[in-house]
């Protein structure tokens, strides 16, 4: 591979300053949903006391397993030592940050009361997940900055496969603990799964790979530089293999629940009755989001961007959709409080539980995704994350 320059966004632009406003106006209407919620309470939301946990989660949610996801790149670098992707290890890092710092901020105004995160920080229960994941954040946070420091620091350069290795684990442990939240759920059928936690590693490799190919592509389309078919196809064909891994694991999580007699029901209920749940699944989740996006990839289409930044749109709608049938779908099925027994009451024991996303839900969720990119934007105008050219004169190791 020929020597790499790297180059900070000019800055002074009206593209730069264009991408600005607009993420962070996106930014402040989240706020400001988040603060309407926060006023007037949270029955101006489509939640109840069957479902606590509305689109927000499904965005903040989202967007953590994503960053798990975007530093995959990174790690193929410098873990695997595959010298094709050291040029995107940089960016990789910075947007896996950047999609954590959104996920966390949507989590957070979610909650209703934001300032009692100090009591969560301070007050430990260690026999809950949520509480191993205040750390499992803060030290993603952390070592991922490590990495991009020993990467971007010349003479720290030799630490960067250690500090790769150690962001490479830990990324894997905190997709684990997001999967298990709802894996050590039992009471709810839907989320009573060792299967949950390797799920949602491959999902954040889907996820966190299809943000990157709409960043990466939007990134040197708008800056005018150069960005070669080598990468780009490297990653779009990783890209289909996640995609198909994610679809292989779906697969053995359902045929898995209709094995069980106990888990019978909720899959039927997601898979043939379920309403707006069964649409989500079928239409949105496995064709939109999945077997669309591996024709785009893999098709006569497959070296056309235009169909690969189609096919990463997809992915990401794809995924909300699924995070959305698993969150939601899992809390609308009634729980099964005494097996064998028809059970109904006042409390809508025995019903499917009702729910419509509010607008200030919907808001605050893409108030995550505002975030993250006006992180983005302001940080490559900033650090130097970017190679100035990335064409396959330069990206390919076997370009003459």
């Amino acid at each position: 591979m020929k020597k790499l320059h790297f180059l900070e966004v000019e800055g002074n632009t009206k593209g730069f300053y264009t991408f600005l406003g607009l993420f962070g106006l996106i930014s402040v209407i989240g706020m400001l949903a988040a603060y309407y919620m926060e006023h007037n309470g949270h029955w101006v939301t489509g939640m109840n006391n069957q479902i606590i946990w509305g689109t927000p989660h499904v965005f903040a949610i989202f967007l953590i397993v994503a960053a798990s996801g975007a530093l995959n790149v990174a790690s193929i670098s410098s873990v695997f030592a595959k010298t094709a992707y050291k040029p995107l290890a940089r960016l990789s890092g910075m947007l896996a940050l950047a999609l954590l710092s959104g996920g966390l901020m949507v989590l957070l105004l979610d909650l209703g009361r934001p300032d009692r995160l100090i009591v969560a920080m301070t007050k430990f229960n260690f026999v809950s997940i949520f509480t191993w994941n205040i750390f499992l954040y803060t030290g993603f946070m952390g070592i991922v900055g490590i990495y991009l420091w020993t990467m971007m620091d010349r003479p720290y350069n030799n630490l960067t496969k250690k500090a790769g290795m150690a962001a490479f684990i830990w990324r894997l442990v905190l997709t684990t603990g997001t999967g298990s939240i709802f894996g050590f759920l039992i009471a709810r059928e839907a989320y009573d799964s060792a299967l949950l936690a390797p799920m949602f590693i491959i999902m954040s490799f889907s996820f966190g790979l299809a943000f990157f190919m709409l960043v990466l592509i939007g990134s040197y389309k708008y800056t005018q530089r150069d960005l070669g078919d080598y990468i780009v196809n490297r990653l779009k064909n990783l890209l289909g293999v996640f995609v198909a891994a994610v679809l292989y694991f779906v697969l053995v999580y359902h045929v898995t629940n209709l094995y069980s007699a106990d888990h019978r029901g909720i899959t039927a209920f997601i898979l043939t009755d379920g309403g707006i749940y069964t649409f989500l699944f079928w239409v949105v989740q496995i064709v939109l989001g999945s077997l669309v996006p591996l024709g785009l990839l893999y098709g006569p289409t497959g070296n056309n961007r235009t169909m690969i930044g189609l096919a990463s749109v997809l992915i990401i709608i794809g995924g909300m959709a699924q995070l959305y049938v698993i969150i939601i779908g899992g809390q609308a099925y009634p729980m099964h409080l005494f097996p064998g027994m028809e059970v109904s009451s006042s409390f809508y024991d025995g019903v499917v539980a009702s729910y419509s996303p509010s607008l200030p839900e919907v808001l605050l969720g893409l108030g995550g995704f505002g975030v993250t990119l006006l992180l983005v934007t302001v940080a490559v105008a900033a650090l130097k994350f970017l190679p100035a050219s990335l064409a396959d004169a330069v990206a390919d190791p076997h370009s003459k």
